[in-house]
C-alpha cells in the first residue's frame, strides 16, 4: 500500500510540475482604450457607421456607381432589379451589428424567401432568409445565421416576417503568406437576436453556391457587401468596429 502511494506521489508532483506556468499577476503596460458602450440604439463610440439616416453615401455598386437602393427615414430595402451594393470603405477583421426584417407579404418561388445575405470582404456570407419555424424549408447550412453551404446554425431563433431581427458577428479574416498560399483560414461567431448561434467556426474558402470552394489569395481588406437576390429585405442600424 505504501508503494502504491509513493507512485501516486511522484505522479501528481510530475504532472503538477508540467502544469506550471509563469503568471504575470498584474499588467500595467498598455492600457485599453475607454469606448462608450452601444445603447439606446446608439452605436459604441468607436464603431464606424455605415448607414446613415436618409442616404446610401457609404455604399456603392460594384462599378462604383451610387448605390440607389430604397431609403425611406432610418431603414433601407433591396431593390430587386438592382445588383448587390458594397461598402466604400474596406474592412478586415471586424465586428458587425447589423438588423434586418424580412418582408412579410412577399410571395416567393422556392429558396427564395426573404433571401439575402451580409458578405464580409465580398466572399464570406452569413445567410439572410426567412427560417422561422421552419415554414419556408431550406438545406440548413443555407437558412438565416449559417455560414452559407458550410456551417448550420447551432440553433433557429428567427423571428417571424415583419419583424426586426439582429446580427451581432465577428470575423477574423483569412491571412495569406508572401507566396500567396493560405496562412490561416477565416472565422466567424455569430449572435442572431442575442442568442449564440456559430461559435467560432473555420471557414474552408469563400461562401460558393457551387459544390466546391478553395481559398485563393486577395487584399488583406476588402468592402462588406449586402447581396440583392431577389427579396425587398430591409436593413437599419448597421455600425462595423476594426479589430
Amino acid at each position: 500500500m505504501k508503494s502504491i502511494k509513493f507512485i501516486f506521489l511522484l505522479l501528481l508532483i510530475s504532472v503538477s510540475g508540467f502544469s506550471q506556468v509563469k503568471n504575470n499577476f498584474e499588467d500595467w503596460k498598455v492600457k485599453p482604450p475607454t469606448v462608450t458602450p452601444a445603447e439606446n440604439n446608439l452605436p459604441p463610440s468607436d464603431a464606424i457607421v455605415l448607414f446613415e439616416k436618409n442616404n446610401l453615401n457609404n455604399w456603392q455598386f460594384a462599378n462604383g456607381e451610387k448605390a440607389n437602393w430604397n431609403v425611406s427615414g432610418d431603414e433601407f430595402s433591396v431593390k430587386i432589379d438592382e445588383p448587390d451594393i458594397f461598402t466604400k470603405q474596406r474592412f478586415s477583421d471586424c465586428q458587425l451589428h447589423a438588423e434586418w426584417k424580412i418582408p412579410d407579404d412577399e410571395i416567393h418561388d422556392n429558396l427564395n424567401w426573404g433571401n439575402s445575405g451580409l458578405y464580409f470582404m465580398g466572399l464570406y456570407e452569413v445567410q439572410i432568409y426567412d427560417s422561422y419555424k421552419d415554414k419556408h424549408e431550406i438545406y440548413y447550412n443555407g437558412q438565416a445565421g449559417s455560414i452559407y453551404k458550410q456551417h448550420s446554425p447551432l440553433v433557429n431563433v428567427s423571428k417571424p416576417a415583419g419583424e426586426w431581427q439582429s446580427f451581432d458577428i465577428v470575423f477574423t479574416a483569412p491571412v495569406f503568406n508572401e507566396d500567396k498560399s493560405l496562412k490561416s483560414p477565416a472565422y466567424f461567431t455569430v449572435f442572431q437576436n442575442g442568442v449564440l448561434i456559430q461559435n467560432h467556426v473555420e471557414l474552408i474558402g469563400p461562401t460558393e453556391h457551387t459544390d466546391f470552394t478553395e481559398y485563393k489569395y486577395h487584399a488583406g481588406k476588402l468592402p462588406l457587401m449586402i447581396q440583392s437576390h431577389g427579396s425587398k429585405v430591409s436593413y437599419r442600424n448597421i455600425w462595423i468596429r476594426e479589430l
